[in-house]
């Protein structure tokens, strides 16, 4: 199989190499390194399966090339973390955007299966129950530039379904909820990350708001299982699917769980949006994944629970500190 994968470099994308070369296949990335590094796959540079190229999807000459030349196409390159759809709305909005147009548009006219990247963030302010793929979408106003990530990424989204629609593109949607685990960085407001080496490094724990609200953590190693399976399954095409992990818990509820598993003696803070962020922020009260249509197609059933990612996430940061002294 030869395997195309936009935004390599990043941290969903460099555990989706691995398994991919470990399964024998070709594998062909680009990343212009924004949010990527190339720290995330030194470790496999070397592998004569793998292609590295350093542009941006926007390159529409080169990705014309690179998709014609492939089988699959993940799609996983995107402007990600709170933080940075905050301080860069336009850079969010056009690679978002612009993007996925060009990789929709190249895989149609060559009819190659592409899955694309969506995520939790498209189902908005909900809070009642686990969000199903068939839920409404419930925004704030578009003076709140929070949520001009979810807005950009459901566009992505009728894109795909019109291509599948239109010109019968083999197009697969997922929705990742919060995906964590080894060589995730904390630089762009992912939180467990962030808590780890706050706690390690003995700050305080900063948590936001005020720490009620709830999340669903997933490790990577599920994830990456689950969208290979899904680009592998035919009845998949044309569908939306949640890819997460069930189990809940609030962000205070986490932040001390990473105090008591690191041993550390920080102490918990309480930080408000409008000083993390910007003033009238608005946040999600509860995200979390009702994860039974893709068992339903694939059998999906994450196999790491949130101690195990912590654990995971922990040791990476640990060795991390301990090689930069």
């Amino acid at each position: 199989m030869k395997v195309l994968i936009t935004g390599g470099a990043g941290f969903i994308g460099s555990h989706l190499i691995e398994r991919l070369l470990n399964d024998g296949d070709e594998v062909k990335i680009i990343d212009d390194l924004s949010t990527g590094s190339m720290e995330n796959i030194n470790h496999l540079k070397d592998n004569e399966k793998l292609d590295i190229i350093i542009d941006s999807v926007m390159n529409e000459k080169l990705m014309d090339e690179l998709i014609s030349w492939s089988d699959h196409v993940y799609h996983l390159a995107a402007a990600v973390g709170v933080r940075l759809i905050i301080e860069q709305p336009i850079r969010t909005i056009e690679t978002n955007v612009q993007g996925t147009e060009i990789i929709l548009k190249l895989t149609s006219r060559y009819n190659k299966k592409v899955l694309i990247a969506s995520t939790s963030e498209v189902y908005g302010k909900h809070m009642e129950h686990t969000l199903r793929e068939t839920d409404n979408m419930v925004y704030g106003p578009t003076t709140n530039s929070r949520w001009s990530y979810a807005c950009s990424k459901a566009i992505d989204e009728f894109l795909a379904l019109a291509y599948f629609k239109k010109h019968k593109l083999p197009v697969v949607i997922v929705r990742f909820f919060n995906t964590v685990g080894p060589r995730q960085t904390g630089q762009y407001g992912m939180v467990i990350p962030n808590l780890v080496k706050q706690a390690l490094m003995g700050q305080p724990i900063t948590v936001y708001g005020d720490g009620k609200q709830s999340r669903s953590f997933t490790y990577v190693g599920d994830v990456v299982e689950g969208i290979i399976k899904l680009m592998n399954h035919n009845e998949a095409t044309g569908n939306i699917f949640n890819i997460g992990n069930g189990e809940e818990t609030t962000i205070e509820n986490l932040a001390e769980k990473i105090k008591e598993m690191t041993g550390s003696d920080s102490e918990v803070v309480y930080i408000p949006y409008s000083d993390a962020y910007e003033e009238g922020f608005e946040d999600m009260k509860r995200r979390s994944p009702d994860i039974s249509k893709i068992a339903s197609f694939i059998g999906y059933e994450p196999k790491v629970d949130l101690n195990g990612i912590l654990k995971s996430v922990i040791e990476y940061h640990q060795k991390k500190l301990s090689e930069n002294g």
